[in-house]
């Protein structure tokens, strides 16, 4: 399947909501923690998968800010998880020359996750390959009321004119600032929608869904969903005529 992939056409973001952790941890009859557990090696295999391809960015959604009301054990032990996630894989990435960002409200983590979030950041800043940006704390909503309260305080301030105020500008105020846009986004687990994430940004991404739980992902579902993406016609308002090649 890899081998059917056109390599110039590989979307430069791919983003992803990785769901279905607790569904497969209780199929197996386990705690939902257990599937959380089990979820790092999918994470693995898409970040491996999406380098070795030439993708440029991965956004994961790694936790949103609706995530806070689950109990607190399982969020306790998904902070342990991503702590220890971070540890392992760093060396990885610096071996594979990957960067690691973040979007989200990260200050509302607790201070183990800031700080191994911060070293690991710091260690991946100088790498130049793909970077993987995980989002934490994180919904599109929280993030353009972020974003609106930054351009009001500047036309307060008088530092632009309402006039001013642009897709542009908007785009600038967002945690993606200077990150494109996806072109793909994934969802596992059968769920078919959004879930309150990159809300500005998903405006002409291309949506593939999947029954694959997100601990049973594997590249060769990465690439499955590559090939479905290149399959699509992306006319971002145009006709197709418009957009297909003149000879």
């Amino acid at each position: 399947m890899k081998e059917a992939i056109d390599k110039g056409k590989i979307p430069k973001h791919i983003a992803v909501i990785m769901d279905g952790n607790g569904r497969w941890a209780q199929k197996k009859g386990a705690m939902r923690i257990f599937g959380h557990r089990n979820a790092i090696a999918a994470v693995r295999d898409a970040i491996e998968g999406s380098a070795e391809l030439g993708v440029k960015y991965i956004t994961l959604y790694a936790f949103s800010t609706e995530n806070w009301s689950r109990p607190k054990e399982e969020v306790d032990a998904l902070m342990e998880i991503l702590v220890q996630a971070i540890t392992d894989e760093v060396p990885t990435m610096m071996k594979n020359n990957i960067r690691l960002s973040t979007i989200g409200d990260t200050d509302s983590l607790p201070p183990a996750c800031r700080e191994h979030l911060r070293m690991g950041k710091e260690e991946t800043k100088g790498n130049t390959g793909m970077t993987v940006v995980l989002a934490l704390s994180y919904s599109g909503r929280w993030e353009i009321s972020q974003a609106v309260r930054k351009i009001v305080n500047k036309v307060v301030s008088g530092e632009i004119a309402e006039a001013d105020v642009s897709q542009e500008m908007i785009a600038s105020c967002l945690n993606t600032a200077g990150i494109p846009d996806p072109e793909l986004l994934i969802r596992t687990s059968g769920e078919i929608r959004i879930s309150n994430f990159m809300l500005w940004q998903l405006a002409y991404t291309e949506l593939y869904f999947t029954e694959v739980l997100w601990p049973d992902f594997r590249k060769k579902h990465l690439h499955e969903a590559i090939l479905a993406f290149q399959k699509r016609e992306r006319r971002f308002g145009k006709t197709g005529a418009q957009i297909k090649p003149s000879f």
